[in-house]
């Protein structure tokens, strides 16, 4: 029997708690205003995040699928282009571009950062390509200055993957604000959670925004007259409210997870696991602290026998899942593979107490592998 309590990888109960009054009050006061569905509590949203992230337009839509695949139909790219995404991301980074009726091109990450190498985009490019996906995978900005380079040398957009990067920064920019456009999303295990699904775009494009604006609302910029075949995705008045209440605190909650990060980094010395790197620990926002162990199961099972809780992102890589089964060689992206197999995710979030940080750590450098 375990002598503490376990220390979940997520509570989400414990993370919202902080914030629940004022949780209530913008759900009653959405209740009480009649209004529901894009209203003034979508509109007062959109401009404090476009104020946050440092852009002109933000569009708030359902989720962060949604708000990746709507630029993408946006930009209307003709048949048969391509969009250069890195290989290790999340499934939704390649649904969108399949969903928007592109073709999706995988590249391998650098393994050290996990992010898109821009280093190798020119052996991707074909006469084809149109745009580059990058994801600013678990919190930390992508390599940003060649890969826009390379983009403004061939004349490519750039739409971010900004869906794990709440108030990340990169040359002291931040994260939603580097490309052409940027997708968002605040499902409630982000940063910047809602209480179910919820995402935005931003831009500095006035055209790009206006056109989303008419996407997200079955293409109609004007009741009942309908300019191009949209979709119905709008961020709803609910979850705008709770985010607005939110976002004032995102910062502060930032720098808890970059203090529990100076930690591990510091502090767990288990040979054999690979940690993040730490040189950008103040820009890196540590959505999931991803390390890597070569008998991961086991490294698991351990910290579970501890009461440690740990998760995976993730387990399988797109080219393997079975949507895209027969798309790509099995084996043309030994980097993901490896990546897939062995990475692993420790708790970190704002609601952690020193406490029990200092017994995730105690507890990872006990393991004998």
């Amino acid at each position: 029997m375990l002598s503490n309590p376990a220390i979940p990888f997520l509570d989400l109960g414990r993370i919202n708690a902080p914030h629940q009054v004022r949780i209530r009050a913008a759900v009653e006061r959405v209740v009480a205003s009649g209004w529901y569905v894009l209203g003034p509590e979508v509109a007062a949203f959109e401009e404090a995040f476009a104020r946050y992230v440092g852009v002109s337009h933000c569009i708030g839509v359902a989720n962060g699928l949604e708000a990746l695949t709507l630029v993408l139909k946006a930009w209307a790219f003709p048949a048969g282009s391509e969009v250069i995404v890195p290989s290790n991301a999340y499934i939704a980074s390649v649904l969108a571009i399949t969903q928007a009726g592109l073709i999706p091109v995988l590249v391998e990450p650098d393994p050290r950062t996990y992010t898109l190498d821009p280093a190798r985009l020119n052996a991707v490019l074909t006469p084809n390509t149109r745009a580059i996906l990058p994801v600013h995978l678990y919190g930390r900005v992508t390599n940003m200055a060649p890969l826009l380079a390379f983009a403004e040398k061939y004349d490519l957009r750039v739409l971010e993957d900004a869906a794990q990067a709440h108030g990340a920064t990169y040359l002291s920019k931040q994260a939603g604000a580097w490309g052409h456009a940027a997708g968002f999303s605040f499902y409630p295990t982000k940063n910047l959670g809602a209480l179910g699904d919820a995402g935005a775009i931003t831009t500095n494009d006035a055209q790009l925004a206006a056109q989303l604006r008419m996407w997200r609302n079955y293409g109609s910029a004007q009741k009942y007259h309908n300019d191009v075949p949209g979709h119905n995705s709008r961020l709803d008045e609910l979850q705008a409210a709770i985010l607005s209440e939110k976002l004032p605190f995102l910062n502060h909650e930032n720098a808890r997870r970059r203090q529990i990060a100076r930690r591990y980094v510091a502090e767990l010395t288990l040979p054999g696991l690979m940690l993040p790197p730490a040189d950008a620990i103040e820009q890196d926002v540590w959505h999931l602290f991803v390390i890597r162990h070569p008998q991961r199961d086991a490294f698991r099972d351990y910290l579970r026998a501890q009461g440690i809780g740990t998760d995976v992102h993730y387990p399988v890589p797109p080219h393997r899942q079975v949507a895209y089964a027969g798309q790509w060689p099995a084996d043309a992206f030994p980097i993901a593979d490896l990546l897939h197999q062995q990475v692993v995710s420790l708790p970190l979030n704002p609601a952690m107490t020193d406490d029990d940080v200092s017994r995730v750590i105690a507890v990872v450098n006990g393991f004998a592998a």
